[in-house]
């Protein structure tokens, strides 16, 4: 009825006015609100909120419309802004005292200054940021008991945190007592829990959890897969294992006008002229052989018929054992300490531990590679660990007791050829295909030393000086170089031996037992004898038919020189 009756006839004037009577109080719903589409056609310009640019001159009021239409309810609500996943950061400058204090006193009474205030603020009626325009943030109770104190700031002491602290006094203890936990300290007591005078720090069991944590070990990428295959056999080719005494060819023999129990190189050694003896044995070619260690009384020999073979050198020089047990070639042999084991790589990828008196193969290696190169570590209490080079550019090191590995060394870029023990024993060095030597920390897979010229060639083979400061360093362009055995490890420029073809072929140099001749096989069969001071060429002799591989000397013999070839043959020469 109200709106009959503000309704105005048609017919009255326009300056007709209707009479206001008192408005209903019924809610007016507006059937058709403003959609500011009006305002959109107006010919307003609306800029996106993430503009960053605009080509056009645009009204402030237009800037701060809101945005038109309704909101994507599959888009992420977020800032239009945003620079980090859960909002906007603004950056603050705060310098660092005042960092640190706001920290500490936020730790200490619970509040601190709200860092984006430049000025210095307080609660006495001044607003601004923090919590309800305190300026602060944190506990604003305590904030305003404290006046906003700041922890440098002091303080009434009934409000400090620490108030009710306080420390007690230890006891003085007893006069008749010295030591103990009643021991007479009297005026120099202090308080409890203050632990002065206890050891504090770490228990060695916690220790021991840091240095795993801190320090973790290297996972071995490197596993033992040999397999236990029990076909070795050994043949022992004598009359009778042990003679009337007992005694097996492992005993040094006492019968002989040499001393074979005295130190290398107390005699003044010659260069052999003539062949004494030669050992037929091996069907295919002799590729290493090694001296019994200290006595030199036995011959070692690995071939490339598969077998390993032992050799009288006194008496009636006659083949004393054959170890067989390898399906393909043998490349290197080693001696331990006391020469009771000895190792052989072979190129079936397995390195085997022999024992030298029974011939019984006490364990087998293999990490899948082919081993090139083994040697035992020479210290004493270390004897039990070996080091084998493969042609994965990996040395590994194996411990014979446990037979699992328990080092490696990769650095190479090529197979390892030699590892030789230097500098007491500490460290060793590494020579490979890839043209480099590199010195080695025992056990610490950390190149030391790394050698490597643009003119150098691979060293396919090494050998220790009787005096333990030089490297003779067979190089493929056919010369020996010389390297420094202890720290530096040196070239030695002024010691080069040459004159020899061994290009491609691994011939192991030879030092005599005094150290004054250095010797060497060529490809063609021929000992090379050089004098080391002089560098010179001293004698040429036409030993074999093929490649000698190794040249070793008697340590107590003056002139008694073994040498092996491809030809199958050993020979023995003074």
């Amino acid at each position: 009825m109200d709106l009959i009756n503000n309704y105005g006839s048609s017919d009255e004037e326009d300056n007709t006015l209707v009479e206001n009577k008192p408005s209903s109080t019924a809610l007016t719903v507006n059937a058709a609100p403003d959609t500011g589409f009006d305002i959109s056609s107006s010919g307003h310009l609306y800029t996106a909120p993430t503009a960053t640019e605009l080509t056009v001159n645009v009204t402030y009021d237009d800037l701060n419309r809101p945005t038109l239409g309704p909101e994507n309810p599959f888009q992420d609500r977020r800032l239009a802004t945003q620079n980090v996943v859960n909002g906007h950061v603004e950056q603050q400058a705060i310098s660092e005292m005042d960092f640190r204090t706001q920290h500490r006193t936020f730790e200490t009474y619970g509040y601190a200054r709200d860092p984006t205030l430049s000025g210095s603020t307080n609660l006495a009626g001044q607003t601004g940021q923090g919590l309800m325009g305190t300026g602060y943030v944190g506990n604003l109770k305590v904030a305003a008991e404290l006046g906003g104190a700041s922890i440098y700031d002091r303080v009434n002491p009934d409000l400090r945190p620490n108030k009710d602290a306080r420390k007690k006094r230890a006891q003085k203890g007893k006069l008749d007592q010295v030591e103990g936990p009643e021991a007479y300290k009297g005026p120099w007591a202090g308080y409890e829990d203050d632990y002065v005078g206890v050891a504090t720090g770490l228990n060695e069991e916690q220790i021991e959890q840091v240095q795993l944590i801190t320090n973790p070990t290297k996972a071995l990428t490197t596993k033992n897969i040999a397999q236990e295959t029990h076909t070795e056999t050994t043949i022992f080719h004598g009359a009778s294992e042990r003679d009337y005494l007992g005694r097996t060819y492992m005993a040094v023999p006492q019968d002989i006008d040499v001393n074979l129990l005295g130190e290398p190189g107390e005699q003044e050694c010659f260069i052999p002229k003539k062949l004494i003896h030669t050992w037929e044995g091996h069907d295919k070619g002799v590729s290493s052989i090694r001296f019994f260690p200290k006595s030199a009384h036995l011959l070692l020999s690995g071939g490339m018929d598969n077998q390993v073979k032992i050799w009288d050198v006194y008496h009636d020089k006659s083949l004393l054992r054959s170890y067989i047990g390898h399906t393909k070639a043998v490349r290197d042999i080693a001696f331990n300490n006391d020469g009771t084991k000895f190792l052989s790589a072979s190129y079936d990828r397995n390195v085997k531990l022999w024992d030298t008196e029974t011939g019984q193969c006490i364990r087998t290696f293999s990490t899948g590679r082919l081993p090139y190169c083994v040697t035992f570590n020479p210290d004493q209490d270390k004897n039990h660990v070996f080091l084998a080079g493969y042609s994965d550019k990996k040395i590994v090191q194996f411990d014979t007791n446990s037979g699992e590995i328990i080092q490696e060394y990769d650095q190479h870029l090529g197979a390892v050829n030699t590892i030789t023990f230097v500098d007491d024993n500490r460290r060793f060095i590494t020579t490979s295909d890839d043209k480099t030597m590199r010195a080695w920390e025992y056990d610490i897979p950390v190149v030391i030393k790394y050698i490597a010229e643009p003119d150098m060639y691979a060293i396919p083979a090494v050998t220790l000086s009787p005096n333990k400061k030089w490297l003779a360093c067979q190089s493929l362009d056919n010369q020996i170089l010389i390297y420094g055995a202890r720290d530096k490890f040196r070239m030695n420029r002024k010691k080069r031996f040459a004159g020899h073809l061994i290009a491609g072929y691994a011939c192991k140099p030879g030092f005599s037992p005094d150290g004054r001749f250095i010797s060497s096989g060529d490809s063609n069969g021929n000992v090379w004898f050089w004098d080391w001071k002089s560098c010179k060429i001293l004698k040429k002799l036409k030993a074999h038919d093929k490649v000698i591989t190794n040249t070793e000397w008697h340590p107590h013999e003056s002139s008694k020189l073994a040498t092996c070839s491809w030809d199958g043959l050993i020979k023995y020469w003074d």
